[in-house]
């Protein structure tokens, strides 16, 4: 997406001054001028904790100074910024010492960049068709994940960020009031800072069903997403669904239609057991999650066949079972069309 890698360069550039603050003290004490430079640029939130995620990998490149690795990486950054610089070296340059002291100091700055972004980059993580896994993730938390389900999990010094991309995902939360655990799936964001819950996302709709603790869903999750998790944390939160053990939320995408429900926590969990239970479910939804399971995929032909409400537990990966089950007791034929089966209404 254009927003997020012009987000990234944003992050990559800032992080970039982060780390030049960082040569800057690590050679010595700052001039006035210099101090109050860096005091003002210091004034600032993002740049705050842009310096202190630099200022980390700093420290643990001067801990680990000696080891292999290190020194592989400090040597690779040392030959890419030669071969880069080589046209611009001249022999006007007072000494070869001042050659040799300017390049060591930036390769060392584009090496403890390189070492901040990586440790701050957004990690992917995502399922296979009837595939299941569980995320343990730095902090003590931990993530399950359904079948074709993909996560961009993001971990900084203040905040602890997760995208659901696609599917269905269960996260199993480690406190930490200071440092909100936030789950964006397209328009909701829900923020917790210890808790146990799951998050769906599907073509209509997304659902968030809450199993212990307490969780605010949140609106429109945009650039000032961050500041209202602060709010959260700090008990100023926004207009905000407040979800408590055993409520679902279901949000329209296409509308401001929220509902909260009961929800039977057991059942709901079904699929880490490699069961489907649906109770007065839709069935164009019911087919988008058996679709998860299984190549032979099933589609809805019509809005009658897809609106039916159905009920059953099904083993994951059944399509056939699924199928015989739903014609059997609903007015719904099958027809193969272009490789898929297609549902369709008799009425």
């Amino acid at each position: 997406m254009i927003g997020g890698s012009v987000h990234e360069a944003a992050e990559a550039a800032l992080l970039e001054q982060a780390c030049g603050w960082c040569l800057k003290l690590s050679e010595g004490r700052l001039a006035p001028a210099e101090s109050a430079a860096f005091e003002l640029w210091l004034d600032d939130a993002d740049h705050q904790r842009a310096f202190n995620d630099a200022a980390r990998a700093w420290r643990a490149v001067e801990l680990a100074a000696d080891t292999p690795e290190l020194i592989g990486m400090r040597a690779a950054a040392l030959n890419r910024f030669r071969r880069g610089q080589r046209r611009r070296w001249t022999t006007q340059l007072r000494s070869r010492v001042g050659v040799v002291a300017t390049t060591v100091a930036a390769a060392v700055v584009l090496f403890v960049c390189a070492a901040a972004w990586m440790t701050y980059r957004p990690i992917s993580y995502q399922t296979g068709v009837g595939e299941r896994r569980v995320i343990a993730l730095p902090d003590g938390s931990q993530i399950s994940l359904d079948a074709a389900t993909k996560v961009s999990v993001r971990y900084t010094a203040r905040n602890r960020d997760i995208r659901l991309e696609s599917g269905r995902a269960k996260f199993t939360v480690a406190k930490n009031p200071s440092r909100p655990f936030a789950v964006t799936a397209a328009t909701r964001t829900v923020i917790a800072t210890g808790t146990e819950f799951s998050v769906e996302l599907l073509k209509g709709q997304v659902e968030v069903i809450l199993y212990k603790g307490q969780v605010a869903v949140l609106e429109k999750p945009d650039a000032g997403a961050r500041r209202w998790r602060t709010r959260f944390v700090d008990g100023a939160a926004p207009t905000a669904q407040i979800l408590t053990p055993g409520r679902e939320l279901v949000a329209s995408l296409a509308s401001p239609a929220v509902q909260i429900l009961a929800a039977d926590p057991v059942r709901s969990l079904q699929w880490e057991a490699g069961q489907l239970v649906f109770v007065d479910e839709p069935l164009a939804s019911a087919v988008e999650r058996v679709n998860r399971y299984s190549d032979d995929k099933l589609a809805v032909g019509d809005s009658a066949a897809g609106a039916l409400l159905i009920s059953g537990t099904f083993a994951e990966g059944d399509t056939g079972a699924f199928v015989e089950g739903v014609t059997g007791v609903f007015p719904v034929r099958v027809s193969d069309v272009d490789g898929h089966k297609v549902l369709t209404s008799t009425r």
